[in-house]
């Protein structure tokens, strides 16, 4: 018969106690995929055949919202109740930013069909989606939930961004994996980044924790695959491009171009014999 060390089961026992009010992962994410079925037929499994059944879906969702409020109800500031109405009550804003995200990723991909493929298929859209509905959360006070959703759409998409970050209208990311976005980044409108870029902080120091140390990313800029911007006092001015590899510690003017000249050296063989015996 197995052995079951009973020190341990009470430790696991005070442990689980103390933590009753943690927001359930399972909930938090049913949650959030319902309600951007809700919001977006293109990612629904199900067909709503009528005004009726968007009105009770709508209605179960916010009672859904409310019971994971209730479990951290010690730590909110308000009502579960109230804050869950509250949350309904901007949804309708959230799904028109959403659309312009929507919008603008389409028109600024060529590979793109229409609205629905990248509402269906793009995990930068699927990202954005959840940082909206996250920072709304983080906007009304709401404690670790913002951070469930967060992680959850990192995990599905490569793509992670903190949702106290601060994102204007018709954001794009463009294929996404590998983007890093931190807490106190300011990012404009109509900016479109590309896979692997991190807007990151110079320290990571905790003292930090209360100041801003992710760069501002003003209106209409593009940041290309793999560039790093950090630091809090970081601005990139409105309309720059930021090229593929950059590595930016300080603030770049309106309409500049700042890019990395790599030193590639190409050599040629008359004969391709043992082409893959090579030395770096």
């Amino acid at each position: 018969m197995a052995y079951v060390n009973q020190a341990f089961v009470e430790h696991l026992a005070s442990v689980h106690q103390q933590a009753r009010h943690v927001v359930p992962h399972s909930m938090s994410c049913a949650f959030l995929d319902g309600a951007l079925q809700l919001l977006f037929p293109s990612l629904s499994e199900r067909s709503f055949s009528s005004r009726l059944e968007i009105e009770r879906s709508l209605i179960q969702l916010q009672e859904d919202l409310e019971r994971i409020l209730i479990r951290i109800q010690e730590r909110l500031p308000g009502e579960p109740g109230a804050l869950a109405a509250d949350f309904f009550e901007a949804l309708p804003q959230l799904q028109r930013q959403l659309m312009d995200d929507a919008a603008a990723i389409e028109a600024g991909d060529p590979a793109a069909v229409n609205v629905d493929e990248v509402i269906r298929t793009y995990p930068g859209f699927f990202a954005v989606a959840v940082y909206r509905l996250a920072h709304q959360f983080c906007q009304m006070g709401v404690p670790l939930l913002p951070r469930v959703l967060s992680a959850y759409a990192h995990t599905r998409t490569g793509i992670d961004i903190h949702p106290g970050a601060q994102i204007g209208a018709r954001f794009c990311i463009d294929h996404g994996t590998g983007v890093v976005i931190g807490q106190t980044a300011v990012i404009g409108n109509d900016v479109k980044i590309y896979q692997g870029v991190t807007l990151g902080a110079l320290s990571v120091d905790k003292a930090m924790a209360n100041i801003k140390r992710h760069p501002t990313i003003e209106d209409s800029v593009v940041i290309y695959a793999g560039a790093t911007i950090l630091g809090g006092n970081t601005v990139v001015g409105r309309r720059s491009i930021i090229g593929g590899n950059v590595w930016l510690t300080e603030s770049v003017p309106p309409y500049a171009r700042v890019y990395h000249r790599p030193q590639i050296k190409v050599s040629y063989y008359d004969d391709p014999v043992d082409i893959l015996n090579f030395s770096i």
